[in-house]
């Protein structure tokens, strides 16, 4: 089992040849797209390196006698406007074709890296940082579309445009013009890798305080009412522009070494445009070259040399993408520490019994939780767990649904040990109220439906009639349409309570848990959630964590949990009688219900 939390710089990977390989599976639903992409980008290029040609021989004709004839120079011309169209045409047409190809490939990955987080174990999500994830995966997929995209429409052009230049140049002229340009393309793209590699750890720099601050922002807002109970808007503040002065820092780097990069390219560029010019004037003054040739040296160097200045740019950027990328397919690569077993079968509850089975547990080997834990609940009984915080209640519920997987033991549903069954069929069959009911910024009537996302409005408006949320809806000026705000902070706790009640009425599920349903709620309160409570469970199997012993004096079976262990079990009578813990606990609690209700007497 794998526990610890998931930093940004954790399996922090250069890109090699596997990051690649990640994407071609995303781009082989369109092979036929490719394929006729990658001809008009061939088509595109031909004209491209055709065009200095033609106007060689228009330039020549034109200078062959002193009154040319204008029909060859002007047929020339207009051949000249042809094959630029043509290059712009078949650029457009590659464009629209990839385009798709990309667009697919960057709306599979997101949803891909979505999915792959939902299926990541709870362990990763208690660890991570909502804010800091959220931004590496939105540059991930960016740079995934920057990454494709620019393969296919700059790199590999450039590089095709280069071979067919180097080519011509060496069959039609001196080799030195062929040399000169080789060496310039490889001087230029050297340069370009050694100092964009240099570059990479600066822009990684303001990745990671990018995500550090927005994780703090994020973080922050969240918490608004917290910041503003304890008066720490200051504090917040300057924790925020501590991460922002990083970032700042990160990206002054960034800046320098990118002047040093784009100083070094430009110098290049001069010295080959220059030593081209000067040799192919030196071959027109000699007679061996045309003017029309020194026009097509030119205008091929004007032509290699303007995309190839981009590559410079592009190559930039890929490597900042590939920086943003490696984190996300990182992420990708992170198996989840839950998984099914091969062919898992379906859960199948006939009953509703559960067992565990001598269940160990800890969240890290300096850190157990539990320790030889084995109980029943029958089916359709009401079970309930107390004990002191950090007996190990709620870590009973995590081991039901299977966001950890039990260190020794087993947890059974009616025989069925929940390791060998699917996790899907295993959640769908419980149902659970939990402490802390989070809400989404939706309205009342869809985080309702979120128990079972097909519900008719007839059936979510009956499981809210059950839940006693009805009396609540109507008083309000939008009835089930209200938005309950972030995390649904405009709801009571009760109000809340009663969403998440009326959710798991409409899932339907066999059995049913109920974790400290209670435990934020008033008297009054309480007793509303109760009574619904006791009406849903109806007839069910039921767990109930409880920290109010008032709660489950129904229950048909009480555990008593201290230190990870059952130190009594039994009903609550029988468990009053004992004089144990139990009822040390009842005392005690009995004593401060009739503190409080003494104080509200005081207080009027």
């Amino acid at each position: 089992m794998r526990h610890g939390s998931w930093h940004p710089d954790m399996d922090e990977t250069p890109f090699n040849i596997r990051t690649l390989n990640t994407l071609i599976p995303y781009l082989l639903d369109y092979k036929g797209r490719i394929a006729l992409a990658l001809l008009c980008l061939v088509a595109a290029k031909l004209a491209s390196v055709g065009l200095p040609f033609i106007l060689k021989y228009a330039v020549d004709a034109m200078d062959a006698a002193a009154n040319p004839v204008l029909v060859l120079p002007l047929g020339l011309l207009l051949a000249y406007g042809a094959a630029r169209l043509a290059n712009v045409l078949f650029g457009e047409i590659r464009d629209a074709l990839f385009g798709r190809v990309t667009e697919r490939a960057m709306r599979r990955i997101g949803l891909g890296v979505f999915n792959h987080l939902h299926r990541l174990e709870l362990d990763f999500h208690l660890n991570r940082s909502t804010g800091g994830l959220s931004r590496d995966i939105e540059r991930g997929v960016t740079g995934v579309g920057f990454l494709l995209r620019f393969m296919v429409f700059n790199i590999v052009p450039t590089l095709l445009e280069i071979g067919l230049v180097v080519g011509l140049l060496l069959l039609n002229y001196s080799a030195w013009f062929a040399l000169i340009t080789l060496v310039a393309v490889v001087l230029y793209v050297a340069w370009s890798v050694l100092a964009t590699d240099w570059r990479t750890g600066y822009v990684r720099a303001a990745n990671k305080a990018d995500s550090q601050t927005h994780s703090r922002a994020v973080d922050s807002l969240l918490n608004f009412e917290t910041v503003k109970y304890f008066n720490n808007e200051g504090f917040e503040a300057e924790r925020y522009d501590k991460d922002l002065a990083e970032w700042e820092e990160a990206r002054r780097k960034n800046r320098l070494t990118l002047f040093a990069l784009n100083g070094g390219q430009a110098l290049i560029i001069a010295l080959a445009m220059t030593a081209m010019m000067v040799l192919a004037g030196h071959h027109v003054v000699q007679g061996s070259m045309t003017l029309g040739d020194f026009v097509l040296i030119n205008a091929f160097m004007m032509q290699l040399f303007m995309p190839l200045n981009f590559l410079g740019f592009v190559y930039r950027e890929m490597k900042g993408s590939l920086a943003n990328i490696e984190r996300m397919f990182a992420l990708l690569r992170r198996e989840p520490g839950i998984k099914d077993a091969p062919d898992a079968p379906e859960l199948v509850v006939s009953r509703g019994e559960i067992a565990f089975r001598g269940v160990s547990f800890g969240y890290g080997a300096d850190r157990q939780i539990l320790d030889g834990v084995s109980f029943t609940l029958r089916p359709r009984q009401k079970l309930a767990v107390v004990g002191a915080s950090g007996s190990g209640k709620s870590t009973l519920v995590k081991l039901l649904f299977r966001f950890y997987d039990v260190a020794q033991g087993a947890i059974l549903i009616d025989g069925q040990d929940i390791r060998t069954v699917s996790q899907a069929s295993l959640r769908r069959a419980i149902g659970i109220v939990p402490q802390d009911t989070v809400l989404f910024n939706a309205s009342i009537y869809d985080n309702v439906r979120y128990g079972r996302i097909d519900a008719s409005d007839e059936e979510v408006s009956e499981a809210i009639r059950l839940a006693h949320l009805d009396g609540f809806i109507a008083k309000l000026p939008e009835g089930g349409n209200t938005l309950v705000g972030e995390r649904g902070l405009k709801l009571s706790g009760g109000e809340k309570q009663r969403v998440a009640i009326a959710r798991t009425i409409l899932k339907r599920p066999p059995i049913l848990v109920f974790d400290e349903a209670t435990s934020s709620l008033d008297s009054r309160a309480e007793q509303g959630i109760l009574q619904a409570i006791r009406e849903v469970s109806r007839g069910q199997s039921s767990l109930v964590i409880a920290h109010r012993l008032s709660t489950i004096v129904d229950a048909d079976h009480i555990l008593v949990m201290q230190d990870g262990r059952i130190i009594e079990q039994g009903t609550h009578a029988g468990l009053l009688a004992q004089g144990g813990s139990y009822a040390q606990m009842w005392l005690l609690q009995q004593q401060q219900r009739q503190q409080e209700a003494a104080e509200r007497v005081a207080a009027g």
